[in-house]
């Protein structure tokens, strides 16, 4: 345990910023598993899906998440199996 005041504060930030970082991954993998179910299974909602989990990833990448260009390929890999589908 740290024993300045201001190591103690990173640990709360730190802490937050944790919680923030994997609520947001954790909602971005649901979304990503629930466009990757709707492709395969041919849903009618499927375009809805895939623009939800495109708009997560793009969000994800702001909050640095993501490297620019690891959310771009993940935006094309997720285009490419839509197209195919």
């Amino acid at each position: 345990m740290p024993n300045i005041k201001s190591a103690k504060k990173r640990v709360k930030v730190i802490q937050t910023k944790t919680l923030r970082n994997k609520m947001i991954s954790s909602n971005l993998k649901t979304v990503l598993k629930k466009a990757n179910l709707a492709i395969s299974d041919n849903t009618a909602e499927k375009a809805e899906t895939v623009t939800l989990a495109m708009k997560k990833i793009d969000q994800a990448c702001a909050k640095g998440l993501f490297h620019k260009n690891a959310a771009a390929r993940k935006k094309s890999q997720l285009a490419k199996k839509f197209q195919n589908a």
